[in-house]
């Protein structure tokens, strides 16, 4: 269905309006009446939905007094909708490198006080996390602290979007972010479309950088007095040096998802336990975080250590490194 509505959606009709038309288009006529007994609605609906489908052309009534309304053809009815868009699609592109250009000429003349802009609101800042992720075409880099800033991953829409149109996802998180319920089955999910996530122990900030065009950074990043507003770094030395930072930590982090057993070595499971345990997470938030109880936590890790020929954890630590177990 949605696919089959796409040029309707693409006129900005929504799923109301396609239900309406479909309906009508697939019998010779129909009354108000008919249509919303079809499509589920209330009568007064469908005959608004019908007006507004008569002024777009879309709908025609018969001649006959009935207040019966036939469909026009779609081919008639909707290419001349379809090149308005594109030429106002068209006219925009234009605009876009208009000011695009104006942007970059004055660009060009920032003083160093102009390199950084200072975004105050809660709204403008997620509306700037919003755009930055929209804007993307090939990569979003992200440093995540463990309390939630300028918004939610269900908040996070644009997120989804710029994933499913092919954009590059690296996130770096602290270890205690990885207390957070539900996370490693998250990341191991998101990793299915490309999203790659690693672990520090701690991090300076957070940070979104859009491509290699821009980053975005909260005034102040913990603490009480945390303020709500961010500071846009513009492309120049600043934002290089933004990005040479975040490529620093993402070469010393941690992949703590496994994809497999190693030659000879213990299942996913086993190196998902011995990779969070390596990180600091007590044996609760472990079993938490891969379903398990605590007590399987307790009885997988002695298992290792017999299997690794070892005594303390701090030994099996060592000899999973060595073996190549994480």
């Amino acid at each position: 269905m949605a696919e089959r509505s796409g040029v309707l959606e693409a006129l900005g009709l929504d799923d109301a309006h396609t239900a309406v038309y479909r309906s009508v288009l697939g019998v010779p006529a129909a009354s108000a009446k008919e249509v919303a007994s079809a499509v589920g609605m209330p009568v007064a609906r469908v005959r608004a939905i019908i007006d507004e489908l008569e002024l777009l052309g879309l709908l025609a009534r018969q001649a006959s007094p009935s207040g019966r309304v036939v469909a026009s053809p779609p081919a008639i009815a909707l290419k001349p909708l379809l090149l308005e868009r594109e030429r106002g699609l068209t006219r925009a592109h234009e605009a876009l490198l208009d000011l695009s250009e104006l942007y970059r000429q004055s660009a060009e003349q920032r003083n160093a006080a102009d390199v950084v802009d200072v975004i105050l609101g809660v709204e403008a800042v997620r509306q700037r996390v919003a755009q930055l992720q929209a804007a993307a075409t090939r990569e979003v880099r992200v440093l995540v602290l463990s309390d939630v800033a300028f918004m939610t991953s269900d908040e996070n829409v644009e997120e989804d979007r710029a994933v499913a149109r092919g954009v590059r996802y690296r996130v770096i998180v602290e270890s205690a972010v990885l207390e957070r319920p539900g996370f490693v089955a998250a990341a191991r999910e998101a990793a299915h479309s490309g999203e790659q996530v690693r672990v520090l122990s701690a991090l300076p900030t957070r940070l979104f950088i859009g491509d290699d065009d821009m980053a975005l950074l909260p005034m102040r990043s913990r603490g009480e007095g945390r303020s709500a507003g961010a500071l846009l770094v513009n492309p120049g030395g600043l934002l290089d040096l933004v990005i040479a930072i975040f490529e620093e930590y993402w070469s010393s982090a941690t992949d703590f998802l496994s994809d497999g057993a190693s030659v000879d070595g213990p299942d996913r499971l086993d190196r998902d336990l011995l990779k969070l345990l390596l990180l600091g997470l007590t044996d609760a938030v472990v079993g938490s975080q891969l379903g398990i109880s605590v007590r399987t936590v307790q009885r997988r890790i002695a298992e290792l250590m017999t299997r690794a020929g070892v005594t303390t954890r701090i030994q099996l630590g060592a000899e999973a490194v060595r073996r190549e177990w994480v």
